[in-house]
């Protein structure tokens, strides 16, 4: 995913998976990142998430340069104001907050 762009591949190289529907709960606005990653990227969000944790499983840079000033672009537009920083920092909003 490096520049994120599909490479061909051959019938022989494919992988063949059982894909899941999972209910994951998620930061608002991350996803609302993600998804617009993905859709700036022409995958979809699955394909997105799954590259981004194959790459992180093995240590390797996710994006180019480029794709992650267009991540930082998105994360303005959608307020997602926080970094890897916030990581396990999160607490649920209670029904009385905005």
């Amino acid at each position: 995913m490096a520049e994120a762009v599909t490479q061909p591949t051959s019938e022989a190289s494919k992988i063949t998976v059982e894909r899941v529907q999972t209910g994951v709960r998620i930061e608002k606005r991350m996803l609302k990142v993600l998804k617009a990653l993905a859709e700036y990227l022409d995958i979809s969000l699955g394909d997105l998430l799954e590259g981004i944790v194959l790459h992180a499983f093995e240590s390797k840079p996710v994006f180019s340069e480029d794709t992650l000033q267009r991540i930082e672009t998105l994360k303005q537009v959608y307020n997602m104001d926080y970094d890897a920083s916030a990581s396990h920092q999160f607490t649920e909003r209670t029904s009385h907050q905005n």
